[in-house]
């Protein structure tokens, strides 16, 4: 059977599609609607079409919803490194700026999470407003998988197998990516994804080189925590952020416990704002996009979000 390319992530619907470069990178993005620039950031095992959405609620509030593909997944490029979350950030600042604009309300889901987290260290002048979904502070994470090993560790468990070479990648990839299917059901809610979702998400991760540069993500990960490069970015990491906070979780996550990600808000010294949405998993933003869309987009429109 011929493997998918990269027309099946061109998904029609009320939005258009381009590409845009940024650091020498070329990223495939996907725009809606006017106003200020909120950068949707998605995570594994998907690509933009997660915040499908969300580019029609966020449009119809004001806003100008812009969602990429990260580097590796869907159509946008898959260079052989870059995969460490420093650069995966500079991906994203980058972005922001050959969009026009100086600073985005950034909403990141998993791995666009963690990755919003460092740009909001790294680079605070380009998050104006941070969204972390089913996504902790980069610390958290790590201090719950080094001192959590009956929970956050065992829920992570499926990463570890990540670090062989080429067998996850075949893995992800055989029978028509049924185990990409086996994580999303795994990690949601009740009733969630419908057999066409799921199929969509498993079609794109079987696009050449796709497996290969999302598991390149965990394995830098898991390989840093000890290594300088790792070391550093953990130093660098303690900064306080200066950007308002919102943080979604679903409360039946049991991909990224909702205990790991909470005290995330220690790291913030702006407003910060915790919710937990009930009857959701791994995927509030797509699990229940009604409740979900209610919490981020009357967030938005309070001027002083309180803590």
């Amino acid at each position: 059977m011929s493997r998918p390319d990269e027309s099946l992530v061109r998904i029609e619907g009320p939005w258009t599609h381009r590409s845009v470069h940024a650091g020498g990178t070329r990223f495939h993005i996907v725009e809606a609607g006017k106003g200020p620039l909120v950068l949707l950031l998605h995570g594994f095992p998907q690509f933009w079409w997660s915040w499908r959405n969300q580019l029609v609620s966020l449009p119809a509030a004001g806003y100008r919803a812009v969602a990429v593909d990260l580097r590796g997944y869907g159509a946008s490029d898959k260079p052989p490194r870059g995969y460490d979350l420093p650069t995966l950030a500079g991906d994203a600042a980058g972005l922001i700026r050959a969009l026009g604009e100086t600073g985005a309300i950034v909403v990141g889901h998993d791995w666009g999470g963690l990755l919003a987290w460092t740009m909001s260290v790294l680079d605070p002048k380009a998050v104006l407003r941070l969204v972390p979904v089913a996504a902790p502070h980069p610390l958290r994470l790590r201090s719950a998988l080094f001192g959590d090993p009956l929970g956050q560790l065992r829920a992570s468990s499926y990463a570890l197998g990540f670090q062989l070479p080429f067998l996850p990648e075949r893995r992800l990839t055989a029978n028509e990516g049924a185990m990409v299917g086996r994580l999303l059901d795994q990690w949601s809610g009740p009733s969630w994804p419908e057999e066409e979702v799921a199929k969509t998400y498993r079609d794109v991760f079987r696009i050449p080189t796709v497996s290969h540069c999302a598991v390149e993500y965990h394995r830098w990960f898991a390989r840093s925590q000890l290594r300088p490069d790792g070391l550093r970015y953990a130093r660098r990491m303690r900064s306080e952020i200066a950007a308002p906070t919102l943080q979604l979780h679903g409360a039946l996550d049991r991909h990224v416990l909702p205990r790991t990600a909470q005290g995330s808000g220690r790291y913030v010294a702006a407003p910060y704002r915790w919710r937990l949405i009930e009857g959701t998993g791994h995927f509030p933003h797509e699990e229940r996009p009604e409740e979900f869309d209610a919490e981020l987009i009357g967030w938005l429109s309070d001027p002083e979000p309180d803590r």
